[in-house]
């Protein structure tokens, strides 16, 4: 049986109308990225930025232009630390999620 509707197109669908979706999508990239999987992680991350702020978007916040993010985030992506964090908290931004206090 083919499938009826393309996987990514509803991930990106169900994550623009469900905050909470976005969020565990965010947070499954982080855990994908902590669990040594990051080719996995920015495609996840990838969806996300299409879902939420779009690389047109992104590439204001970060100061990057739209085609190196989506360089970045492909599986041949190699971002460094420092534009990872950027599309991680612009992404986060738009969700809404917040820093996490530790416990001093």
């Amino acid at each position: 049986m083919a499938l009826t509707r393309d996987f990514k197109r509803t991930v990106v669908d169900r994550a623009k109308r469900d905050p909470a979706f976005g969020k565990a999508l965010l947070a499954e990239a982080m855990t994908l990225l902590a669990q040594g999987e990051p080719e996995t992680a920015r495609l996840v991350l990838r969806d996300l930025v299409n879902a939420t702020v779009g690389f047109e978007e992104l590439a204001l916040v970060t100061a990057k232009p739209s085609k190196s993010l989506h360089r970045m985030l492909s599986t041949q992506g190699n971002p460094s630390m420092d534009n990872l964090a950027a599309i991680l908290g612009a992404v986060g931004k738009e969700l809404e999620v917040r820093k996490a206090s530790r416990p001093r």
